[in-house]
């Protein structure tokens, strides 16, 4: 995203059509539930995951609303893409922990972009 802004080149490319789904969690809930894990009873493999899934189209449109930026999309179909959809079932760790992210895809991202592009920033003035 910010090397298309900078770049003035609005592209990006995607492997596979874009419709494969994904979950995404943040950094800071992903550390928060594995210390609830770790600080638990619970012995057997237990997922630890966001449910909130979004397609790798809908994960492009919001990250370029917050560079402000409109893409266009070369899909590189014979490239690999994975499966075409992936999800985490937390109901165990809810059940288990009462415990589920508590921020949400469209925050994370943001908040990770914001601090990607105080990077970029600061490597491109140097």
């Amino acid at each position: 995203m910010l090397e298309a802004v900078d770049s003035g080149d609005h592209q990006i490319e995607i492997w596979g059509d874009g419709k494969q789904t994904r979950s995404f969690m943040y950094i800071d809930d992903c550390i928060h539930g594995i210390l609830a894990i770790a600080e638990s009873d619970i012995l057997e493999p237990i997922n630890l995951g966001s449910n909130e899934l979004v397609t790798i189209n809908q994960l492009v449109d919001m990250a370029a609303s917050f560079a402000d930026v409109e893409l266009t999309r070369n899909y590189k179909l014979d490239a690999p893409k994975g499966v075409n959809g992936r999800n985490s079932d937390n109901t165990l760790i809810r059940q288990l922990l009462n415990w589920e992210p508590s921020i949400s895809l469209r925050d994370g991202l943001e908040k990770t972009y914001g601090w990607i592009r105080e990077q970029y920033l600061a490597t491109a003035s140097t």
